[in-house]
């Protein structure tokens, strides 16, 4: 049993270096050569099987038309009238629809090249995570709930062990509530049941700010930021 002959399809003007025209003697038939044409070389040898090779007719890559058929070297395969197409061919949605594909041996992209923008040290990148209202409005936050704080304990004053020092100012209200928001607790014992009820939904505030604030500043450390200036 002889080897059996494929027709492979090709375009032949942008195509170096994958398929090429060989110098033709007068005469005799074209010779094709390329990249491509030493796979299919190869293949032939590997696999058994002759092939002989055309240029698509209306020299297009192909794409669909408007009554639904194809054109180029993607209706050769369609129809049928070639068996293979040997082309520096884009893979598209598409044309996979309708043909098989090989793997891709080669990709081409166009890139920009710019200068890498110099590291810059920011003394204040800590407080990069939140916005300057944000930092304003925690900052009137903490104000307000020590003002609230001591209001309350002046109205209902706590009941102090025997020979504490400590007082319920408005100065210690205020460092207790900025205490208990960095984490650091606090020195005043506060035993009033609206006060304690005060400062369990301000830990809670003061728990989802933290580590809303912790996430967001790892994020700043660890991920750079690409700001490209080409617009």
């Amino acid at each position: 049993m002889g080897a059996v002959t494929l027709r492979a399809v090709t375009l032949i003007g942008k195509e170096e270096p994958f398929v090429m025209v060989s110098e033709n003697v007068l005469g005799k038939p074209k010779k094709y050569q390329g990249f491509s044409i030493d796979v299919l070389d190869a293949l032939s040898n590997y696999l058994g099987f002759n092939y002989e090779i055309y240029v698509a007719p209306d020299h297009k890559y192909g794409s669909p038309q408007e009554d639904g058929t194809w054109n180029g070297l993607v209706g050769e395969l369609v129809f049928k009238r070639a068996d293979i197409g040997i082309s520096a061919l884009t893979i598209t949605p598409d044309r996979e629809n309708v043909v098989d594909f090989t793997t891709r041996y080669m990709d081409y992209s166009v890139g920009v090249l710019l200068r890498r923008a110099e590291k810059t040290v920011d003394m204040f990148a800590c407080l990069a995570p939140f916005d300057l209202s944000l930092w304003a409005c925690i900052a009137g936050t903490v104000l307000l709930v020590g003002l609230l704080v001591y209001l309350l304990n002046w109205l209902n004053p706590p009941r102090l062990q025997m020979g504490s020092m400590t007082s319920t100012t408005l100065y210690n209200s205020m460092w207790f509530v900025y205490g208990s928001f960095v984490q650091q607790g606090g020195e005043v014992p506060y035993t009033t049941l609206a006060t304690r009820m005060m400062m369990g939904a301000w830990w809670l505030f003061a728990l989802i700010v933290i580590s809303s604030y912790t996430a967001n500043l790892a994020a700043f450390l660890t991920i750079t930021r690409i700001e490209s200036s080409i617009q």
